[in-house]
């Protein structure tokens, strides 16, 4: 089907989290935000690079009340007549449904309730957005838009599915019936468990699995980043569900796939950041972060000593995927070893391996050289301008967002050689010239310990030169990931997608 290209598309963002809206959009849009992951970062940057170039674009997203801070019930009859009116007189398209409204976050920790607000989302993008949008293409993003492609396909709309992250989840044709939505019409664009023999037989007892089907349908998919793209096909990880790994397959070797890098939240910004005891930028960061490395110090109850080497450990205590346990093997050889330098290691995060590295630091005596804290946004930023250096061992990365923003803060990464961490950090010269951190290539604790060394190697050589290098390191991130780049890879792939020929089923 040959389709008559519009100069300026409408596409339809359908995301179930999101940190921010241009205002343009929408007087609204300031307060909706809902963030679990990194998930919410790219939605928020791609819907405002889009919309400052001017693009017809429209968001999708379930209606937060509590977490937009919008009490519907002590609205007056003039406020609650504007607020509906901005709500339906814009480019934000809220689905509404009372799973939604008393919600604290995006996701569940109850699989069943995950899955119930889920199909609420896309009963509502299905039922009544995309009528109203009339979109002339479609982005989706996750397993809780996964069903959206199929229908999306039989009603002739081209789509995108972003994989964020592999996590999925199989329900039977007659439970998300039982919700709303009507399947029969697109079920044939639907991934099953087994083959189905025809819509009868598998409407109750052959499971739909949601992210399989948001890639079969789609007519073009990404992962967020290319390396994890590549290692998904050559079937590098054995966690990958078999019927994802055969589809995102698929779409590669038939030239619908590609890898698209994630880009930090404008708002971690050493320049401007409100969190900051000192704000800085590349050219007088190092008197900046010393400040600014006390002021973080004083509160996690590490011994102030502005020229201790600081790791920082920013992101979620995950032992399956963020290598908790390798640090946890090494953690008190590091401080012993540098004990005379004050080596210090600051964790930010909440999840399950909080507890091992407590114990370890009750066991030893470490509390004025390791800090775990909750995670707190201002916490976390303060310690990006604190520290010299960012550990982020992960067994396996989609993408990472915390090695590019620790970069913008002028502290190196030391990462493993997986996923987006491959195409985000390259190993630093001898001389400083190329490279932007320290990278390991084998998951094992002794390569965390060697990365470590080479990071202290670094740290220990003479001031000015290292921060010459370090400002290079900072200046070069601002250029490589930013929002207008990631954008601009999304709107390479709209063009392509809407300039071929579409296949309806």
């Amino acid at each position: 089907m040959k389709r008559k290209i519009k100069a300026n598309p409408r596409i339809l963002v359908v995301t179930p989290e999101i940190t921010s809206l241009p205002a343009g959009m929408n007087n609204m849009g300031g307060y909706l935000r809902a963030k679990a992951g990194g998930l919410a970062d790219v939605s928020a940057s791609l819907v405002g690079a889009l919309f400052r170039q001017g693009a017809d674009v429209h968001v999708a997203l379930p209606h937060y009340r509590r977490m937009f801070h919008i009490d519907v019930g002590k609205l007056i009859s003039d406020e609650l007549r504007v607020y509906m009116s901005n709500l339906h007189n814009s480019r934000i398209h809220l689905a509404e449904d009372r799973i939604f409204y008393y919600r604290d976050t995006v996701y569940s920790s109850y699989d069943s309730d995950s899955f119930l607000q889920a199909l609420a989302f896309q009963r509502e993008v299905i039922n009544n957005i995309i009528p109203v949008v009339k979109p002339d293409l479609i982005h989706c993003n996750d397993w809780m838009t996964g069903l959206i492609p199929a229908a999306a396909r039989r009603m002739g709309i081209p789509c995108l599915f972003t994989v964020h992250n592999i996590h999925t989840h199989k329900k039977c044709l007659a439970e998300i019936e039982d919700r709303g939505i009507d399947a029969a019409p697109f079920w044939q664009n639907l991934f099953f468990e087994r083959q189905p023999l025809n819509y009868d037989e598998s409407r109750s007892s052959n499971p739909v699995d949601f992210l399989a089907s948001g890639i079969f349908a789609s007519h073009f998919i990404n992962t967020v980043s290319p390396t994890f793209l590549r290692e998904i096909v050559e079937n590098h990880h054995d966690f990958i569900p078999d019927g994802v790994r055969k589809e995102i397959s698929g779409k590669f070797y038939a030239g619908c796939a590609s890898g698209i890098l994630n880009s930090p939240d404008e708002a971690c910004d050493p320049e401007t950041d409100e969190f900051l005891e000192c704000r800085y930028d590349s050219s007088n960061h190092a008197s900046a972060k010393a400040v600014n490395k006390i002021a973080f110090q004083m509160r996690t109850g590490l011994q102030v000593d502005q020229n201790a080497p600081l790791f920082l450990w920013p992101h979620r205590l995950d032992p399956v995927q963020k290598g908790c346990s390798l640090l946890a093997d090494v953690m008190y050889d590091l401080v012993h070893r540098y004990w005379e330098s004050n080596l210090q290691i600051a964790i930010v995060a909440n999840g399950q391996y909080q507890k091992v590295f407590k114990d370890i630091i009750a066991f030893h005596n470490f509390y004025d050289r390791v800090t775990v804290c909750d995670f707190d946004e201002h916490l976390s930023r303060l310690g990006f301008a604190a520290s010299d250096f960012m550990l982020m061992p992960s067994r396996f990365e989609p993408c990472g967002l915390p090695q590019m923003t620790c970069q913008y803060y002028g502290s190196l990464p030391v990462v493993h050689d997986t996923g987006g961490l491959h195409d985000t950090v390259d190993m630093l010269s001898e001389d400083g010239s190329c490279g932007n951190g320290i990278v390991f290539r084998d998951y094992d604790s002794c390569a965390l310990r060697w990365a470590v060394d080479e990071a202290m190697r670094f740290y220990q050589r003479p001031a000015e030169w290292k921060a010459g290098v370090i400002s290079r390191i900072m200046q070069e991130a601002r250029q490589r990931f930013n929002h207008d780049v990631t954008a601009q890879a999304y709107i390479n792939i709209y063009e392509s997608m809407l300039a071929r020929p579409l296949v309806i089923n």
